[in-house]
Order: structure tokens, then sequence, then C-alpha cells
């Protein structure tokens, strides 16, 4: 057979096959442990807001094993509110730091974490009582996901959905995409989550990064998950609010400048996370395995990865042939 043929993926069952959290098939013969969930909220002078944050993940349906807030040294009066409410409830954990920026923030609610999966929540977002419960649902039957992300309701000052695909999707591998393209395979920081294992890897940076990312360090957490090998999926839930108040971190403070200096650092980050790895530009050689390693790509991925193709330093009759493949292939299995 040729090596440019498009076969079947050779990846084991339970991954070939796209299912979701309502697929229960033969589910009642399967001894199947419950993923336990640590809830990392991060605030800073977020004071009106920071209650509603920690009461919904207190709320969830499908109880979290720990609800960390770090208060990242707000000037507020955040950290007393916090303590008055919560200093005596053995189900939130409060942590005080000094300072620090996002980056920082999350590294010290992950590094106190003690569960199998972390979700993340912004102080000014909250979420549906049953957002944890949906994303038990996957993460108990699925245990080769590694990331999912969800889509996002946006309130207050805007009312719409912010989504990121118009069905559930298993995206695979996304390393290759990512180092190449610069590609988000994520959303903001409220709505991700991961296995415990990958946040520990993402967050173990120099020191340095502390200060490049103060804000819009979910860029971490998607940047460096999709480079370092997790296998992602898009669960859309419709459980997270994202509040838009005219104060936030990186929505409030979009402009040519930052859009220029976010691209450059988003492009340091992940190179960092590559030469961890051994990856360089080589890496455009395997486009065709980790297109692959998707059961049903949504279209825009499929031309995504025929682009990809196309900029391999072969013949052009090879690319333009590789890359219909990838088209062909993806039209074929398109959900």
């Amino acid at each position: 057979m040729s090596d440019d043929a498009l076969t079947e993926s050779p990846l084991p069952k339970e991954a070939a096959v796209e299912r979701t959290p309502a697929d229960r098939d033969g589910a009642a013969a399967l001894q199947v442990q419950a993923t336990t969930f640590a809830v990392v909220i991060t605030s800073y002078n977020y004071r009106d807001f920071v209650l509603e944050a920690v009461e919904s993940a207190l709320s969830q349906t499908r109880k979290a094993a720990q609800v960390i807030v770090v208060d990242d040294g707000s000037t507020d009066g955040s950290d007393i509110l916090l303590r008055e409410r919560y200093g005596a409830d053995e189900r939130v954990t409060l942590i005080s730091s000094v300072n620090g920026g996002q980056l920082s923030a999350f590294q010290h609610g992950v590094n106190a974490a003690r569960a199998d999966v972390v979700s993340f929540l912004d102080s000014d977002d909250c979420w549906g009582p049953e957002y944890l419960a949906r994303l038990g649902e996957l993460y108990d039957v699925r245990a080769d996901i590694d990331f999912v992300f969800s889509d996002l309701q946006l309130f207050d000052q805007q009312n719409r959905v912010m989504r990121f695909h118009d069905r559930a999707v298993d995206l695979g591998y996304t390393a290759i995409s990512t180092y190449v393209l610069t590609q988000w395979y994520g959303a903001p920081t409220s709505a991700l989550s991961m296995r415990m294992s990958w946040a520990l890897q993402v967050l173990d940076l120099p020191g340095s990064f502390q200060r490049t990312w103060r804000l819009s360090a979910d860029n971490c957490l998607v940047f460096g998950c999709s480079v370092l090998g997790a296998h992602k999926y898009y669960l859309p839930t419709g459980c997270v609010r994202y509040r838009i108040h005219g104060k936030n971190g990186w929505w409030s403070n979009q402009s040519p400048r930052i859009e220029y200096v976010n691209k450059m650092t988003s492009s340091a980050l992940i190179r960092h996370y590559a030469a961890r790895v051994g990856m360089g530009p080589e890496c455009i050689e395997f486009t065709k395995l980790e297109f692959m390693t998707k059961p049903q790509p949504p279209w825009s991925e499929t031309k995504r990865y025929a682009r990809l193709v196309m900029m391999r330093r072969i013949s052009p009759w090879r690319k333009w042939e590789r890359a219909l493949n990838i088209l062909r292939r993806g039209w074929r299995l398109r959900g």
C-alpha cells in the first residue's frame, strides 16, 4: 500500500469511533470508577463576583472533591470576604498569595489539588449546576481523553453563545497544527478542564514566564497540552457562563498592538513546550498521521490539515495528492 494512502486510523476501537456522553450502550456492564474533580478558582480584585463563582462550584450536582480558591493579592477586600464566608467551610481551600498574576495563581491552585481532573474557573464567571456532571460522563468512560473544553454563554454586557464547533468533537492530537499554525484548540479559562498530570506538566514553567503571563495564562493550558501531546475533546455543555463586564483582563484590552504582542508571546510559548519534547519544523512530515487520530473531523479541521500538507517540502503533485487524500477522508468522515 502506498505511503500516501489514508487508511482507517489504527487506534483502539474506543478511540476510533466518536462517542458522546449520551452513548450508554453496554455501559451497565462496565465497571467504571468515577472521576474526581478539583476546581481551581483564581481571583484578583473581583470582590463583586467571586462569591457567585465559588457558590456555582459548590452547587454542582456532581460534587467536586476540592474547591480551591486562590486570591492573588487582591486589594479590594476579596481575601477578607472569602475568609469570612468560607474560612470554616471544609469544602473550600483558601490560598492567599502575593500578587503574581494568573499563571502564578494557576500554579498555586494546581499544586494544592489532589484529584483526577482539574477544572478552572475565573472568579468573574460561573457554572450551571450540571457542568461537572457533563464533564464526568465523558471522563469516566474515555480514559484516553486528556483535555476537554466547552462552549460559553456570554452574559451581563453581552448575551450570546460562543461555540467552537456545532457538535461534540473528538479532536485527537493537535501538536503539529498548533506548532506550525499557532492554532488554538481550547476556550477561555472557565471552560477548560484536564487530567491532573497534564495540568502539572503544562504549568511546570520557569519563573520568568509568570511576568509574561500575568494575563491570558489560559494560553499556557491550551498550547501546552496541545504541543506536549494531550488528546483533546470539545464538549458543548451549555453550562459555562462567561461574564462581560468591561473590566475583563483579556476581553477588554484588545487592540492591534496587544494582538501582535499576544501572537509573539504565544509563539515563544509554543516553541518552549516544543523544545521540551524535541519537536521541530520536521514534525510537518507527520501531518497525515496526526489527522488520522481524528475520528470525525469537522470540515474546517480537514481543510486545516490539507493546508498543512501543502506546506511540506515535496514536489507540487505529491502535495496535491496528499491534500486531496485528506480532503476525501475528511469529507467521508465528517459529522
